[in-house]
């Protein structure tokens, strides 16, 4: 019996991290609130650029406008847009991937693993082909004609940082449609491949604006693409995605250009904080280098991360397993960068786990 229950709560685990960020069913199950959780499985800045003081002025009688067109002027200035290219708005990044494939209706899909998870999920829904290509050992593998393919840079979960001209040459040679995901490009100081869709028609660009900008609750992702792609991608679009007050506080992000710089140096410094307490715990045998605001690490003797989380569930301490990207298993475990207090919080609670 005490196995039957030691698995039931190994399965409601999984459950409850099959994506960052449930702090509400890890709550539940501890019996504390949600504020009391310290959620290292959302790779969410720590930190906003601007105070919900900025919403008070706004209206909510009229309509927001259905072609959001400060917010695109304000995500312009952000962004620089190149000629004969637009963008089209999304009540988030996963909306925007969904609709776009929903699109594209793609027949064969070469996914770049390990990867976020939701790729996959929906080319499954839409009957896709799935071709995975392991881009730790494979990169360059031959792909099929005419292919749309996917990949995300950095990358997810590992935050790698890839220089993409060779890969984007081979995809334009195979007449592939092609889709990067840009969602973690902020952290860095990485050039997007923005100015490349002026010269690709079949060249889709996705951005989240809840991560760099520590806003998880204001959904508002967008794809950027040639003029024509945008418009036909906006024919199956409804009017008024996005509310009025998601829009007035992004408005408000994105005009705090000093937060941009003071953002990366901040997470570099608390990304080798965390370095260095996953490696000062002797818990891990691995832990990749990255360039966004998480760190893949690997337990050592192929220790399992929902082993690890129910250790840490004392400390109320929410991780990240990711056993549900394709090419790795239970021994991967990610964590997001936090500030200094809970990266030090952490490296205390690694102190009481048994090795």
């Amino acid at each position: 019996m005490p196995g039957v229950v030691q698995s039931l709560l190994w399965q409601i685990l999984k459950l409850s991290m099959n994506h960052g960020g449930n702090i509400y069913r890890f709550a539940r199950r501890l019996g504390c609130l949600p504020e009391q959780v310290l959620d290292f499985s959302a790779n969410i800045n720590p930190e906003q650029p601007v105070d919900l003081s900025c919403l008070q002025g706004v209206q909510l009688t009229p309509y927001a406008d259905p072609d959001y067109g400060q917010l695109k002027q304000a995500i312009n200035q952000r962004y620089p847009v190149p000629a004969g290219v637009d963008l089209e708005l999304f009540n988030g990044a996963s909306a925007a991937i969904f609709a776009l494939l929903r699109g594209l209706q793609p027949k064969d899909l070469v996914l770049y693993t390990p990867l976020y998870g939701e790729y996959a999920h929906i080319a499954g829904e839409l009957g896709c082909k799935v071709h995975n290509i392991d881009r730790f050992g494979q990169i360059m593998a031959d792909i099929p004609q005419h292919s749309t393919v996917i990949f995300v840079n950095p990358s997810t979960p590992d935050g790698r940082l890839y220089e993409l001209r060779d890969l984007l040459a081979k995809w334009q040679a195979a007449d592939c449609t092609i889709i990067i995901d840009e969602s973690f490009l902020d952290f860095s100081q990485a050039d997007s491949v923005a100015e490349y869709t002026a010269h690709y028609a079949k060249l889709y660009l996705i951005k989240s604006l809840s991560k760099f900008y520590g806003c998880a609750g204001i959904r508002i992702g967008f794809i950027l693409a040639v003029t024509a792609a945008i418009k036909e991608l906006q024919r199956f679009e409804p009017a008024w995605k996005l509310s009025s007050l998601d829009m007035a506080y992004m408005r408000q992000a994105l005009a705090n250009t000093a937060f941009i710089e003071r953002t990366r140096r901040q997470t570099a410094h608390l990304r080798d904080l965390l370095h260095h307490a996953l490696q000062n715990s002797g818990l891990f045998d691995k832990i990749y280098p990255g360039q966004a605001n998480f760190l893949l690490a690997r337990l050592a003797d192929g220790g399992s991360g929902y082993q690890l989380q129910e250790q840490l569930e004392p400390s109320r301490i929410l991780i990240r397993v990711c056993d549900n990207f394709e090419g790795l298993d239970e021994s991967h475990v990610r964590f997001a960068v936090k500030d200094e207090l809970a990266i030090a919080r952490l490296a205390h609670s690694f102190k009481n786990i048994n090795k």
